[in-house]
This record gives structure tokens, C-alpha cells and sequence, in this order.
């Protein structure tokens, strides 16, 4: 009998405990090579009822059935590509696309459905994993649903569970799967020596530029994606020819090329050494397609090119090299496309990472659902002053790696009822609009109050106003001072003067006499100007503002209204509102 490593064991007996007490749908996050198909093994043998195994293509169905199997275990395949549809055993293996079309009476005596690469589940509509899913519940309402999958995130959708076994809430949107009961991430694997090391190679060519792409946050198109690489059709031969310059300089043996398209990777192909490379895309014959990657694992050649087809389901242990030449809408998705030459290898001590997409993707970077406000932010770790769960944003950091800003609106942390699984959101929020009506705390960017439905106005709509507008006008700040000035009584106040590229200002006073005064200057400018707003700050008078002003920001924009002869300011505009 197979003996579990210590992380498949916890991923098993978080799903046992989890049951035992709900019947929502979870997943498990494991990244590549890290033995999915034995902890899907472990759970359909020790499963009461009958289970069923789900995938989308026939590699990773029989996989699955193959490494159940090898351990003396009986289990049946149904899938009209591998030719067999068995019925009767405890587990059956099969693909979405056959168990979709079974008669009613297949459908009977399961008590778990296991779904691999869990993130092809769609959220809602008539699709097959649906159909399959409503004729097993209608058959058993209490069937356990476990997701496996190395990609939890998807571009256009985000996180496709709502609550981590960390602590964290992913996502107040409501999600077929409720929670991730274990998750592994891939830096463990290769710090374990499970996987090959990665290099990441500094390419000292040219890179193409996809980053329009990014800048949509959103699923692009084929189309965009193809425009993009005609504009810039020069550079794959220079590209190619890197590729081949560094396999064959540093002896590699197996080279696996992610391409954006079929056109694009033809292109790839012609600039390739003829007999030694050969492609696969997704309208490739299946026997075809089989007897290339066959010859590609028996190193008969060594450049295999590939469209959206070989990033799972895949192993071939012997690739030392994976180019990547397609935008990847996610960090996760990344990932998994490394992981297709992190394998163990007899002889082999690394894997060559070759990125020529300049989407600044890592190979160890945790996924952060926010859009990167610049290229210069890097993942930053904020505990919450209010539950202390340890928040992954955005943020700047100094020499020293010291946090100097970050971008955080609010906190992602949960309280966990251990008893009845419930998950309460902590709901701090970092920064915030206030409701004008009736003082509630929502998100910068909400033009709703959530609590009373209050119209807010959304920073475009405040510019946009503003501009049109004889009595208003917009600065676009380029400095910030603060200077101490008396007033007619000889009380100290302070002086913000907003300075735009021009050395016009605006300016704004701030007064400290008194416990009103003091409040308001919280409110109307510390709360919004500090670079870590949750952090308790002793600025009681100008020169503490003065001394402390390296922890505050400007504002995008500064917008004032005319009021006699002067300019008062009304609103600030700052990055995370627009």
C-alpha cells in the first residue's frame, strides 16, 4: 500500500473533518508534481460509497485510474476516447464529456464526486460539469463535491472559492466552491526537493510587449492577442533564436514552447531546427497528438510546441527548458506552465525558465487579486489592527524590504467557527468613503452606500464635473510641503500647499487648538494622506506633521471650487479611486 507525504495526509484529513460537518462544495490546491492523483486515490478508497472521478481531457483520466489502480485498487473508466464505459465498480474514472451524456441510472449510489483541474467548473449556466453535478444530487442531495486544481484564480473571474483554510476571505461573491481546505504552495515543493529547481533566466534579447493586455484586467481575446504579435512579428525569429542559442549552448534535452496561437506557433516551428522539433495544437487528432508526445518523451526530438494544450495532463520529466511566448492571465496559470519542467529527472539539476512575454509574472509570488498599481509594488504583508490576519497587498517597500505604502482597502481575514464551520469576515476596512447620509464606511470605490443605497460620486464623475466647471479647479499635484504658520491670535497652524509641475499650488490650513479642530484634521486629512493608514499616529500639532511627513501621500488629484476671491479645496483624488 502507498504511503502518503506529510502534506497529501493534512490535504486528506482536512476534507475528512470538513464533511463530517458541511456538504458545500470545496477544493484542494496542490501545485504541479506535487501528487494530486494520489490524494485523489486516498480519497475514493476510504470513500463509504461509490465515487466518481472527473476530468476534462483523457490524459489526466487515465492518470488517475492508472495510479488507483497501481496500489491493487478495483475501478472502472468511463470515457468513450479511452473506449471503455464501466459501470459497476466503487470508483469510476471518467471524462466530463461522456458522464455528461450516461443514461439516469449511471448516476446512482455515489457519496463523493471528485473534480480535477476543479477550475473549468463555470459558476452557472447549462454546461456539462452542471449537468453531470444536478444528476448526482438529484440522485443523492448530500454528495460530497471535491475540486482539485493548481489554478484557484482566473482572470475576469478571480478566486474561484470563497474562503481559505488560512484564514482568509477571498471573495464576498458567491462561488460553487465555498472553501479551500488545503492549499500547497510551490515553493514548499522545490524547498523539499519534491521538484526540480527553477532558473529563471535573464533573456538578453527582446521581449514582446503584452501589457496593453494586462492593463484590461479582463479575459483578452484571441483576436488582441494576435493584432499584438503582427505588430511585432520581427522579434519571434530574435526570440527563436535565443531559445536555440541557450539549449544547445548549456546541453539542455527537452525544450517545451508555449506559444499565444496556432499562427504563432507555426511561425515558432519554421525558425526551429528541421527533424528536431514537431507541434501541438488543440485541433491536432488525438492519435496523432499521442504518438508526438510519445516520441517527444522518448527524446526522438526536442523542441515540442504547444498551444493551451499541454499545460496540464502532461509529464515528461526529462524538459529542462520551457520558453514561454503567450500571455498568462494569471500568476497561478504561470506557475502551472513552469511546472511542466520542474519533474524529478534522473541526471537532471534544474529547469531553464525562459520568459519572453515581459508580464512580470514569478515563479514564487503568492496571487494577489488586485490589479498591480504599478510596476514597482511588490506583494507586501499587513497585519490587521483589528483581527491581526496577515493581509497580502500591493505596496512599496524600501532598501531594507520595510513597507513604505501599500494599497489595501480592506481586510481579507475571517473568524473560522470551528464547530460549525461558519466563516464570519472580519470587515476592517484600511481606507474607505463615507456615506454622506448616513456615515457608513464603504469601499473607495462604491457609488452606493451599502447599508442606506445613497448615490456616492465616483472619482471620474467628481473630475469630470469639475472640469466642466468655471467655478472649479483641477490640480495635478507634483509636491506636497507643510509649513507652520501663526495665525492673527499667534496659535500655530499648519500649511499644506499642493504644488503642480508648473510651481502653481493650492493650499489648505489645518488647526490643532483644540479636540474639534484636531478630530477634523484626522478625518478631512490624516485618514486619507497616510501611506499605512492603520497605523496609530501621534500627530497632534504642525511640527509632528512636519516631522512625520515622510509617512504621508499625495493625492492623484486636488480638486478646489472658487469661493469670493479664493480658491478653498473640496475634494482629493487619490490612486486606489480611480
Amino acid at each position: 500500500m502507498y504511503k502518503l507525504r506529510p502534506y497529501q495526509q493534512e490535504a486528506v484529513d482536512n476534507t475528512i473533518k470538513y464533511f463530517q460537518k458541511k456538504r458545500d462544495p470545496a477544493l484542494i490546491v496542490l501545485p504541479t508534481g506535487a501528487g494530486k492523483s494520489l490524494v485523489i486515490a486516498e480519497m475514493a478508497r476510504i470513500a463509504r460509497g461509490r465515487v466518481m472521478v472527473l476530468a476534462h481531457v483523457k490524459e489526466l483520466v487515465e492518470q488517475n485510474y492508472l495510479k488507483y489502480t497501481s496500489y491493487g485498487l478495483e475501478a472502472g473508466i468511463f470515457s468513450a476516447s479511452l473506449g471503455k464505459k464501466d459501470w459497476d465498480q466503487k470508483a469510476i474514472f471518467g471524462s466530463v464529456q461522456s458522464v455528461a451524456r450516461a443514461p439516469e441510472e449511471f448516476f446512482q449510489g455515489f457519496s463523493l464526486l471528485v473534480i480535477d483541474e476543479c477550475h473549468r467548473v463555470a459558476e452557472d449556466g447549462d454546461t456539462q460539469y452542471q449537468e453531470v453535478i444536478e444528476q448526482l444530487r438529484k440522485n443523492n442531495p448530500n454528495i460530497c463535491i471535491l475540486g482539485l486544481t493548481a489554478t484557484p484564480y482566473r482572470l475576469g473571474l478571480g478566486w474561484i472559492y470563497e474562503y481559505s483554510h488560512t484564514g482568509e476571505l477571498k471573495t464576498e461573491q458567491q462561488r460553487f466552491f465555498k472553501q479551500c481546505l488545503y492549499e500547497l504552495p510551490l515553493s514548499y515543493m522545490i524547498k523539499n526537493k519534491f521538484l526540480t529547481p527553477p532558473v529563471k533566466v535573464d533573456i538578453p534579447v527582446t521581449c514582446y510587449d503584452f501589457s496593453e493586455l494586462s492593463d484590461k484586467n479582463r479575459m483578452y481575446t484571441q483576436s488582441e492577442v494576435e493584432e499584438l504579435l503582427k505588430n511585432q512579428k520581427r522579434l519571434t525569429p530574435l526570440i527563436v533564436k535565443n531559445i536555440i542559442d541557450i539549449t544547445e549552448r548549456f546541453n539542455r534535452q527537452g525544450v517545451m514552447i508555449f506559444s499565444a496561437s496556432v499562427k504563432h506557433a507555426e511561425e515558432i516551428l519554421s525558425y526551429l531546427p528541421e527533424g528536431e522539433a514537431r507541434l501541438v495544437v488543440g485541433d491536432t487528432e488525438i492519435s496523432e497528438r499521442d504518438e508526438i508526445v510519445q516520441e517527444f518523451k522518448d527524446k526522438k526530438f526536442k523542441y515540442l510546441v504547444n498551444v493551451s494544450v499541454l499545460t496540464t495532463g502532461f509529464d515528461a520529466p526529462h524538459v529542462d527548458v520551457i520558453a514561454i511566448l503567450r500571455p498568462t492571465e494569471s500568476n497561478s496559470l504561470y506557475q502551472q506552465i513552469v511546472g511542466r519542467g520542474l519533474r524529478l529527472e534522473p541526471g537532471k539539476t534544474d529547469c531553464f525558465i525562459l520568459d519572453y512575454t515581459g508580464m512580470g509574472h514569478d515563479i514564487y509570488t503568492p496571487e494577489i487579486s488586485d490589479k498591480r498599481p504599478a510596476k514597482e509594488s511588490v506583494p507586501v504583508f499587513v497585519p490587521c489592527p483589528k483581527c491581526g490576519f496577515e493581509n497580502t497587498f500591493w505596496g512599496l517597500t524600501d532598501y531594507d524590504g520595510d513597507i513604505i505604502e501599500h494599497y489595501g482597502r480592506k481586510c481579507r481575514g475571517a473568524e473560522h467557527d470551528v464547530a460549525t464551520l461558519k466563516v464570519t469576515p472580519c470587515g476592517y476596512r484600511f481606507r474607505y468613503k463615507l456615506c454622506h447620509a448616513c456615515g457608513t464606511e464603504n469601499d473607495v470605490t462604491a457609488r452606493a452606500c451599502e447599508k442606506c443605497d445613497a448615490t456616492l460620486i465616483d472619482a471620474d464623475s467628481k473630475l469630470k464635473q469639475a472640469k466642466l466647471s468655471k467655478n472649479a479647479h483641477v490640480l495635478t499635484p507634483d509636491k506636497i510641503t507643510f509649513e507652520e504658520r501663526l495665525d492673527k491670535n499667534s496659535n500655530p497652524y499648519l500649511e499644506v500647499r499642493y504644488y503642480d509641475a508648473d510651481a502653481k499650488y493650492l493650499s489648505e490650513a489645518h488647526f490643532f487648538s483644540n479636540q474639534s479642530s484636531f478630530k477634523k484634521f484626522q478625518i478631512n486629512f490624516l485618514r486619507s494622506h497616510l501611506r499605512r493608514p492603520e497605523l496609530s499616529t501621534a500627530m497632534t500639532t504642525p511640527q509632528d506633521v512636519i516631522k512625520y511627513q515622510k509617512l504621508l501621500r499625495l493625492p492623484s488629484f486636488v480638486i478646489a471650487r472658487k469661493q469670493d476671491k479664493f480658491w478653498k479645496i473640496t475634494e482629493k483624488v487619490f490612486a486606489e479611486e480611480l
